[in-house]
């Protein structure tokens, strides 16, 4: 049994209202499961239905226990924490997954932080839930019961890791808040700026991440990836850290990937205008071995 679930699938802030109800308001949150294992990537706002579930279907069986893996520290991955119902449970044990902070402060600081009296009624050191916390690196790690986790540090304002998850053989990869790699130097050749050896070594340094993307990605059987703009309004989005469709498409589409999620919605897409897309898209790469969909709330796939 190897499957993922999703909790939220929406980008920057919560999108409640009666223009999101079909693919859901709720910011990141992942479930997935991994025979009896219970990992959770992101802490967004849709972690608030998942504990609500967890406490009411599962906490009768046996406590609570998950590991929990963050990609970054962006207000809109982590906010959903302090509703977790099962912190509030004795007996739950949380191992919280996630990169180290560039300003030096600890895992445990930043999401601990929303747990001060300035934010919230309750501190970090009230909560009922034993809960560790684990720094990670780009690297491979062998997570036990023949899970395996590989990491990658993604193109994102704040360090930001993508996920590789594999168990008995099939593979669920998450790449959310990421935007491809492009030369950051001068290639007009008649600016006054303009340097060659400059330009031709960023151009080398972007086509080299792109290719490391592909590898990190290569034959996923699910692949969630940011898809928050189309192609056009890229554009106008560039350096802002998330992806277009056609992005995630054409790098499935090279990297032999089956099946990619469509994920973190912009904030202002309503179900209609995501029914739009969904269908544009699956019309337009038909013939290609690739299943497009759009992600939303409560949607279960296995690998």
């Amino acid at each position: 049994m190897f499957y993922t679930r999703f909790w939220g699938v929406r980008g920057s802030i919560p999108t409640p209202g009666p223009t999101t109800v079909l693919y859901g308001g709720n910011t990141a949150c992942l479930e997935i499961r991994a025979g009896e294992r219970l990992l959770i990537v992101d802490l967004g706002t849709g972690i608030k239905p998942l504990g609500d579930w967890l406490a009411a279907n599962e906490i009768k069986k046996h406590p609570i226990s998950a590991d929990i893996f963050v990609t970054h520290t962006h207000w809109d991955h982590i906010m959903g924490f302090p509703m977790f119902t099962p912190v509030f449970i004795p007996g739950t044990r949380l191992k919280i997954w996630g990169s180290i902070s560039y300003d030096g402060n600890t895992l445990e600081q930043v999401i601990g932080a929303q747990l001060s009296y300035r934010y919230w009624p309750i501190r970090l050191d009230e909560l009922s839930a034993h809960i560790e916390y684990e720094e990670l690196i780009q690297d491979s790690y062998d997570l036990g019961g023949g899970l395996h986790l590989t990491t990658k540090y993604l193109n994102h304002p704040n360090l930001c890791l993508g996920y590789r998850f594999e168990y008995e053989g099939k593979s669920i990869v998450t790449a959310f808040d990421t935007e491809p790699y492009y030369n950051l130097f001068i290639t007009d050749k008649n600016d006054p700026a303009y340097n060659e050896e400059a330009a031709r070594e960023g151009e080398q340094a972007a086509d080299t991440e792109n290719r490391l993307m592909q590898e990190f990605i290569k034959a996923a059987d699910i692949l969630v990836y940011d898809t928050s703009y189309t192609e056009k309004e890229y554009e106008s989005h560039k350096g802002w850290g998330h992806s277009s469709y056609e992005t995630a498409i054409n790098n499935s589409l090279k990297a032999g990937v089956k099946k990619l999620i469509c994920f973190h919605h912009e904030p202002r897409r309503s179900d209609h205008d995501l029914a739009v897309l969904e269908t544009e898209f699956r019309s337009r790469f038909a013939s290609e071995p690739l299943e497009i969909i759009m992600a939303r709330e409560g949607m279960t796939i296995e690998a």
